[in-house]
């Protein structure tokens, strides 16, 4: 079942849209104005776009509840994932690193999302395959999980997409989503460098252009 707060991302009758490594405050909101569907927080603490959860909670929680609230996490400890999910916060926990089906399926709750990246035929088979409720596809980058902004090949992208609901990642923005989901007919697309400034710090005007780049297309 998706949660309440993921329904206009991943239900609403055409691609949902994610911001991913949301840092500050003003850049929710930002987002949410430019017309962004779900917003990612990154509590990997190797990521450019790490966040530690004590410094985000006060604001997290006076987002608007229909806004998807999604927590990334990377090969992390079972106790950071149980207050990840003891918080509240939070509508989903995404999967971004190496993480087996059987623990995403123990840790991740009713409704989860994981990572898989793409770089052969075999990549697109596997992610295929992968039990999750939902699949994010990224770029293959040896020791890297995610924000890379390495595009990906789209038509590994539409293998997967034409078995399952999936959100398309890796290197997506205002002047390649349109395309991209033409391409690939994706649930939902998600992007972290393709609308920043630097990392971790988002740019309104490049969300608001990758919204109309997505809503005219």
């Amino acid at each position: 079942m998706v949660p309440a707060g993921l329904r206009r991302w991943l239900q609403g009758g055409r691609p949902g849209i994610k911001v991913c490594g949301i840092t500050r405050e003003e850049d929710a909101l930002a987002a949410i104005t430019a017309g962004i569907d779900a917003l990612g927080f990154n509590f990997y603490p190797e990521s450019k776009r790490h966040v530690p959860l004590a410094d985000v909670t006060g604001w997290i929680e006076r987002l608007p509840e229909e806004v998807g609230r999604i927590a990334v996490v990377v090969n992390a400890d079972k106790e950071l994932l149980h207050r990840l999910r003891g918080s509240g916060l939070f509508h989903a926990i995404q999967f971004h690193g190496d993480e087996t089906p059987a623990f995403c399926a123990e840790h991740g709750g009713e409704f989860y999302i994981k990572a898989r990246p793409l770089s052969d035929h075999a990549s697109a088979d596997v992610a295929a395959g992968d039990p999750a409720p939902c699949l994010l596809l990224d770029a293959h980058a040896p020791g890297l999980f995610g924000g890379t902004g390495r595009v990906i090949d789209w038509s590994l992208a539409a293998r997967v997409a034409g078995h399952r609901p999936v959100v398309l990642s890796a290197g997506l923005h205002a002047g390649n989503v349109a395309a991209a989901v033409a391409r690939v007919a994706p649930t939902a697309v998600d992007t972290a460098s393709g609308v920043e400034s630097s990392p971790g710090i988002k740019d309104p005007v490049k969300m608001r252009d990758f919204v109309a780049a997505l809503r005219g297309a």
